[in-house]
Order: structure tokens, then C-alpha cells, then sequence
């Protein structure tokens, strides 16, 4: 015997071959609960209307025993019965779908996946004809609203992806279901989780939030819900503290472990993506522990739970925010939910059950075979008043998953109404057909459901996009105590992905309010902001969130809270005593204004004066032997230089100019050249003068003034070339030393060439020098009028002076370095002025009788 199953009808239809006939047999109608009504077309609905379905394991050896529901869920019945109410509406419209009733078969599926895929088996598998053994044909359901929950969901869409039969969800909202290649026959109502976590993720950035945990249930809805709100809230510089996820069953000790990892957390935001079904029993424990500290952000599928917002929670829950799905106003089906009886529905067993529920009464003297968990302590009559006793199912004040369905009916009923009044020889198929209303194909329904658009009666635009999703829109809600002392949800905002993005997250602040019951926004940071004039800096091992505030250095700054790296000041400028801006460097010289620069400035004219007073003793007593004795016209020229000298050093005090760091140097080099120059012409004056007493030697013709002017013009005319080289080559300039300090600048002269000025100080050095060495040949000849041995100590004082300057030149920063090179210009200029004019003075002034003649005479004989 060949044997072969018919896949779409598994397990409710077993096929076989045998003999060249096919047999096919009913196997099970699995015994589901369901409220069924007859009509042209039926549609499917699928509500969990028992949660916390219990799994059971099957063996596989027997068959499953009919599934254990609990927890009637009086606010997923309301939209079952919303569904029947708005198909009854589209059946009295005569211009929709006209001619043409809408049935319905609505089965429980207990929030669990088995169930949902035994109700949707139950759904498309076709009657079995037995005259004609068929085993194919098209579903007596061309398509089902529901399911609630997206796990479910997706669980169902891979069972009818094998019949092209359609998906038009109300309440699963995960993206993944967006994947048109894994669920191409699947539509919902409810916007996709994409545009709720990017929601989030905006509303957390809107109010600084940057430390946040998160809680997730254990489902696609949960996992997937907060890993997309992670994604996007990472880009945008949040950090995540914790990540829980809450088990579908969960054991007491995982609900205090997850209630302690949110109560011992830093983070003051705790982001919730669960239905209210799972974060129940977390939100149970974490009153109970009285924790109130804590900012919620909720999700579409709780914010609105009436199960959650209690007056129980309200001291631990007041201020929670969150996205809710658009809500609409339908006084009608407040009514038509006031009319249920169960005496006009004798056969319909969830509203026998709902009655026993809400009333508290059985009707079944000897135990309900509806509902275990019912009270029996009264007989139910069937005559009392839904309208005195209220509940959440007939709490109609916030309508957003009903509206959702309201979308999905009339959605299907419109992509039905456009299949209807197709013309035949224009329709969208082959050939340019139509479809039949009387013997719909799924994959016709497929069709028109992508094209369906239409506007609803509370003016919203319904239509799917090419992943079978609406458009993203949502209502801000925040819970707030009302004079009752109960929660009502404040609409203070709303999200609206289709608008620009810098309009799609409106907010009313003044209108919230925040944990506490305060309408100070809440802080969730892991570390408070860095305040102007610090950076923050990244802890090893933690979130970039995470982090220490260190001032900015020297040079940077920054002007605003939390900024990751301070920002260099400009070349010319230098960070502010609090790093919070930028001032103008200061600018550094030798000013006349300071007391050092004064104090050289004066010293300088003071050594200009006394070689001024020299020179006039010396002009007065210019006919003296002692001022004769030397050649005169040397030392009123050598007292010129020295004060050229002086006076070059006040070329050095003030601020540089292109003109004034010429002048400094070149005056330098020229006057200690011409000073050197005198003193070495006067120093071989003096040995030849010596050498000329000597009998026979006439050495004095060779070396008399003539020749001593022109030596010392020639020595200057040497420095004169150097100088008007360097100044013609690469004369010196201002600059602005930048490099030395990063706090101030220096304004300096820059050598230009640093050779020729190498030479220019080398050809002075080399003067002084020789000079120096013909001094000391001289020094033992007669001393009254004998100048060798002041010019070798004077000598002696400036090389000492100069060769000291180099070390001290090189170390001293900044302006120090000018002032260096001043003192060394004094100093050796007094060396010389002390030395060689001075003690010839204190002879003029104070001992006249040693300026004589005879007195020369006298020290020349005795040498002899």
C-alpha cells in the first residue's frame, strides 16, 4: 500500500492509495471551543482569550487530551465580541459589500502556539466530500484575523504560507514579521515594533536619559522588541545598564532576581517590552518590595493594562510613559457590549463562561463545565445587568486594540468589496479576470489587500505598505493619579513616522508627570554631565557612558556639558583659567614699563653719562701729559665707542620692530669693533712707545697717528662689511615665538643668518683676543702712564663677561634671554670704562701732582 499525506489537511485529514482508489477520513476536530456564524464568506478570528495556556508534553503514543486554559481574559473577549460587532455593522451597510454576508469563526487559542496552529487547521481544512473521495480545494476560510501575540502569530503564518491563505493581525507586532520572503501572506494593523523601539529610542534621548535598563519578555515580541530599541539607542549615545528577560514561566526566585537587578541599578529608567500577561508578576513583586524610585517606560502592550495600573501600584508606578497604539471613540459598541446574554447565545460557551466570571454564579447546580476557576456560590439567571457591575470588558474608554481591529475588518471587508465589483475583462488576473466572492481563492485575497486603501469613519487612512505594515502612530501616555485616587491615561504626545523626522516626536512636557508624582524630569545617568572646561574620559571595562570628568589641559577648552575631547584654542590664543574658552595669548617683550627693563634702561644711560663726564674731564685736561700720553685722539674715540656701546643696549629694551632688530645688532657688532679697535691701536701705541726709548730704535715712524687712525678705521671698516653683508643677505627680523611657551608669546628678533651673525661675533672675539695678548706682553712696562696693564684687566672683565654670556644666553627663556645679552653689554663696556678711564680721572681730579711731566720722567728712569 503506497501511502501519502494531503499537507494541508495534516492532522485533520489522513489520505491514502491503495488499489487505484483514494480514501480520505475526518481524524479529529481536536474538540476547540469556538463561536461560529454562517455566511457568504466566513472569516477567521483567533483571541487568546484564556491565558497562561499549559503546555503539555505528548508522548506521542495517545491521543492529546483537550488543552488546559486559565484566566479568563475579559479584555481579549471584548475584542472578539468587537469583531462580531463590527462584521454585524458591515453586513447593515448596503453600500459595502452589498448582497454579500461576512460569517465568522472565532476560536481561543490560549496565548500558546499549539493551540493557534490547531485553531488555524481547524479553519482552512475544507470538508471532505466522501461521495467523490477529493482531497483538494480551496479552504472554506480564505483568510483569518488574529492572532494576538507575534510568536503565535509567526507559528500560524508558516502553516498558511502552504495555502496562501492571508494574516491580518491586530496585535503582533514584531518586525521580523515584515520579512515578506518568510511571511509573504501576512498583514497587520498594529504598527511594527521597528517604529516603536525608534520611539523609544527618541523619547529616551528627548529627556537625556543615557543609562537605561531594559526588560524583555521571553518571546519574539520581548527579545526582538529590545534588541531593536538597543540598536537604535546605541547610535544615539545611550548605554544599556542591564538586559532581564522574564521567563514564560517564571519561578519566584528568577522574579526576585530580576526585581533586584532593577532595584540595585544606577539607572532610574527601566524600559519594559512584554505584554501584560509576562511583566505581571515582576510588577507584583516590585510593589510589593515598595520600590519607587524607578521611571517606567512601557510599551504598547502594556501601558493601557488594566491588570497593571491599579490603585494598588500607583505609589510605585504613577509617572510611567509610554507609546500606545491610536485609540477611537465608538459609543456604539459600548451598547452593542452591554446587550450580551448568554440566553440569546445559549450555545456560545465564552460568554456562558464571561457571565460566570463577571457575576460570581454557575449554570450548573452541580459545577460549570466551562470554567473550573468559577465561582458556583450562586445560580446565574441570565437577567442580570452587565451595565451595574463594571469591568474591563465593558470598559470602552480606551479603545486601541479594538480599533486596530476595527482597521483589520474593514480592511478585509474593503479588499472583499474591491474583489466584488470587479469587472470581468479588466480584473488583475489572467486573461483579465475577476475573482468569485462565491468561491474565493486565498491568493486572490492576497491580492486586493495589498492595493486596499481606504479612509475610516474617525478620518485615519488605512492601507499596507509592501511589508504589510501601517503606518507608525502612536499616542504618549502617562499615567496619572486622578481625584479618585485611580490611574488615567494622559494622552502628552505623540509619533508619527510618516511625518519628517525632526516632526515626528511631539511632546506637551507641562502636561507630564514624572515618578514621584513631580514634574521634574527624572535623571538616569550612569555618570552626571561634565560641566564646562571638562572632558569626559572613558573608564576601561565600561560603557562609554560610563565615565570621569577630567579638566581640559592647558590650551583646550570647552564650552559645553559632556564633551568628549576639548577643542585646541587658536594659534594666538590660550585657554581661560577655566578651561571654558579662549583669551588672547599674552605678548611677551623687555618693555621699558617693567621695573627689569627699567632697570637696565637706566644702567645703560648711567654708563652713556659716565663716559660723557670722562670725556669732558678729558677735553678739559685734554693738554695734560697723562691724557697726551696715549694719544688723545684714541681715547676721546674709544670714549665714543663705549658710548655707542651703552646706548646700543637701549636698541634691545622695548618691542621688536623690523628696524630695531636691525639696529640691535648691527650697532653691536660696530661699536664693540670700533672699541676693540681702539684698544688694540693703543696698546701697540704703548709698546712702541716703549720700544721707541730704546737707543737706535725708530720704530715710531712706522706707527705714529696716522697709521694709528687708519688701524682702527681699517678693524671697523672689516666689522662695516660684515654688517652690510648680513643686512643685505638676510638681515634679522621680528618674529613671534610661539614654540617656547604655549601660554604667551615671546616677540624676539630673529637672527636671520646665524653664520654671518656667527662671524660678526666671531670677528669681535678675535679683537678682544688680540688685543688681549698684547696687553699682557706689556704689562710690566712703567705704570704712570703705562695703559697695558688696565687694558689686559679690562680685557680680562670682557672675555670673562662674554664667555660667560654664551651658556647663560642659551638657557635663559624668553625675555630673559634680551636682558642677558644687555647685561653683557654693560658689563664689559663698564670693564673697559672702569679700567682704562676711570683711575686716569681719579689722576686728574684728585692727584694733579702725578699728571706731570717730571713725574713720567721720573717712573721712565727708574725702569731703566
Amino acid at each position: 500500500m503506497n501511502v501519502r499525506y494531503c499537507w494541508h489537511l495534516v492532522p485533520l485529514v489522513f489520505c491514502w492509495l491503495g488499489a487505484g482508489e483514494e480514501t480520505c477520513e475526518l481524524r479529529a476536530d481536536f474538540g476547540m471551543i469556538r463561536d461560529h456564524k454562517k455566511g457568504d464568506v466566513i472569516l477567521g478570528g483567533m483571541f487568546p482569550i484564556h491565558s497562561k495556556g499549559i503546555n503539555e508534553e505528548q508522548t506521542y503514543q495517545q491521543k492529546p487530551g483537550k488543552q488546559q486554559c486559565r484566566e479568563f481574559n475579559f479584555r481579549v473577549f471584548r475584542w472578539s465580541r468587537a469583531m462580531v460587532f463590527f462584521i454585524d455593522e458591515i453586513n447593515r451597510n448596503k453600500t459595502l459589500l452589498p448582497n454579500i454576508t461576512l460569517g465568522y469563526t472565532l476560536y481561543d487559542t490560549c496565548g500558546i502556539e499549539v493551540e493557534s496552529i490547531k485553531a488555524a487547521m481547524a479553519m482552512i481544512a475544507q470538508p471532505v466530500n466522501r461521495s467523490s473521495q477529493e482531497c483538494s480545494g480551496a479552504p472554506p476560510i480564505p483568510l483569518i484575523i488574529g492572532d494576538s501575540g507575534s510568536t503565535l502569530s509567526m507559528a500560524i503564518s508558516r502553516l498558511l504560507n502552504l495555502f496562501n491563505v492571508p494574516l491580518v493581525s491586530y496585535f503582533a507586532s514584531c518586525a521580523c514579521l515584515s520579512n515578506k520572503q518568510r511571511f509573504p501572506y501576512f498583514f497587520r494593523t498594529i504598527p511594527s515594533d521597528v517604529n516603536q523601539a525608534r520611539a523609544l529610542a527618541f523619547l529616551v534621548q528627548h529627556f537625556g536619559w543615557t543609562w537605561v535598563g531594559t526588560v524583555g519578555a521571553d518571546d519574539d515580541y520581548g527579545k526582538d522588541g529590545i534588541q531593536m530599541f538597543i540598536n537604535e539607542v546605541r547610535r544615539l549615545g545611550v548605554c544599556i545598564a542591564y538586559r532581564l528577560i522574564i521567563p514564560k514561566v517564571a519561578s519566584r526566585e528568577e522574579v526576585l532576581k530580576i526585581v533586584r537587578t532593577i532595584r540595585d541599578s544606577k539607572a532610574k529608567v527601566v524600559v519594559a517590552f512584554a505584554i501584560e500577561e509576562d511583566i505581571y508578576p515582576v510588577i507584583q513583586e516590585y510593589v510589593q518590595q515598595n520600590i519607587t524610585d524607578k521611571q517606567w517606560v512601557a510599551s504598547e502592550a502594556w501601558v493601557t493594562s488594566t491588570l497593571i495600573s491599579t490603585k494598588k501600584n500607583l505609589l510605585s508606578l504613577t509617572g510611567t510613559i509610554g507609546f500606545a497604539i491610536r485609540r477611537a471613540e465608538m459609543p456604539e459598541l459600548e451598547s452593542f457590549l452591554q446587550k450580551l446574554n448568554p440566553m440569546l447565545e445559549p450555545h456560545n460557551l465564552f460568554v456562558k463562561e464571561f457571565w460566570e466570571m463577571q457575576f460570581k454564579c454557575s449554570f450548573n447546580k452541580t459545577g460549570s463545565d466551562v470554567s473550573a476557576t468559577a465561582p458556583q456560590s450562586k445560580i446565574c439567571t441570565g437577567n442580570e445587568n452587565l451595565s451595574e457591575t463594571p469591568s474591563i470588558y465593558n470598559d470602552v474608554s480606551q479603545l486601541r486594540v479594538t480599533y486596530n481591529m476595527h482597521k483589520a475588518v474593514y480592511a478585509v471587508a474593503h479588499a472583499l468589496h474591491n474583489l466584488q465589483v470587479c469587472e470581468s475583462g479588466k480584473g488583475p488576473f489572467n486573461n483579465n479576470t475577476c475573482g468569485n466572492i462565491y468561491n474565493l481563492q486565498p491568493w486572490q485575497v492576497v491580492h486586493y489587500l495589498t492595493e486596499v486603501k481606504y479612509t475610516n469613519k474617525f478620518g485615519d487612512t488605512v492601507y499596507f505598505d509592501k511589508n504589510g505594515d501601517p503606518v507608525g502612530s502612536y499616542d504618549i501616555l502617562n499615567w496619572q493619579r486622578n481625584p479618585s485616587g485611580s490611574i488615567k491615561y494622559a494622552t502628552v504626545g505623540r509619533f508619527d513616522s510618516s511625518l519628517p523626522l525632526e516632526q515626528q516626536l511631539v511632546f506637551n512636557k507641562d502636561e507630564i508627570i514624572w515618578n514621584g508624582e513631580t514634574t521634574e524630569v527624572p535623571r538616569s545617568v550612569c555618570t552626571e554631565s561634565c560641566p564646562v572646561g571638562y572632558r569626559k574620559a572613558a573608564r576601561v571595562g565600561q560603557p562609554v557612558c560610563c565615565y570621569d570628568c577630567v579638566p581640559c589641559a592647558d590650551g583646550t577648552f570647552s564650552n559645553s556639558t559632556d564633551q568628549a575631547e576639548c577643542a585646541p584654542c587658536p594659534a594666538d590664543f590660550w585657554s581661560s583659567g577655566n578651561r571654558t574658552g579662549c583669551v588672547v595669548k599674552d605678548t611677551e617683550y623687555l618693555s621699558y614699563s617693567e621695573g627689569f627693563g627699567t632697570a637696565l634702561a637706566t644702567v645703560a644711560v648711567s654708563g652713556a653719562a659716565m663716559t660723557t663726564a670722562a670725556a669732558a674731564i678729558f677735553l678739559r685736561h685734554r693738554d695734560t701729559p697723562i691724557v697726551r700720553a696715549n694719544n688723545s685722539e684714541l681715547s676721546f674715540l674709544l670714549l665714543f665707542s663705549l658710548m655707542c656701546c651703552f646706548l646700543c643696549a637701549l636698541t634691545f629694551i622695548g618691542q621688536p620692530t623690523e628696524w630695531t632688530c636691525c639696529l640691535r645688532r648691527t650697532s653691536f657688532g660696530l661699536s664693540f669693533a670700533l672699541c676693540l679697535s681702539c684698544l688694540l691701536s693703543k696698546t701697540v701705541v704703548v709698546l712702541m712707545a716703549f720700544k721707541a726709548a730704546l737707543p737706535g730704535n725708530k720704530v715710531t715712524k712706522w706707527f705714529g697717528p696716522l697709521q694709528q687712525r687708519l688701524s682702527v678705521f681699517a678693524c671697523a671698516a672689516i666689522q662695516i662689511a660684515l654688517c652690510s653683508v648680513w643686512l643685505t643677505v638676510s638681515p634679522p627680523f621680528p618674529v613671534r615665538n610661539t614654540w617656547l611657551y604655549k601660554d604667551r608669546i615671546i616677540l624676539e628678533c630673529n637672527l636671520g643668518s646665524v653664520a654671518l651673525f656667527c662671524c660678526v661675533l666671531g670677528y669681535i672675539g678675535c679683537l678682544a683676543c688680540f688685543c688681549f695678548v698684547l696687553a699682557f706682553l706689556a704689562r710690566k712696562l712703567p705704570g704712570n702712564f703705562n695703559e697695558a696693564k688696565l687694558i689686559t684687566f679690562s680685557m680680562l672683565i670682557f672675555c670673562a663677561v662674554w664667555i660667560s654670556f654664551i651658556p647663560a644666553y642659551v638657557s635663559s627663556p624668553g625675555k630673559y634671554t634680551v636682558a642677558v645679552e644687555i647685561f653683557a653689554i654693560l658689563s664689559s663696556s663698564f670693564g673697559v670704562l672702569f679700567c682704562i678711564f676711570i683711575p686716569k680721572c681719579y689722576i686728574i681730579i684728585f692727584l694733579p701732582e702725578r699728571n706731570s711731566k717730571k713725574f713720567l720722567m721720573s717712573q721712565t728712569r727708574s725702569v731703566k
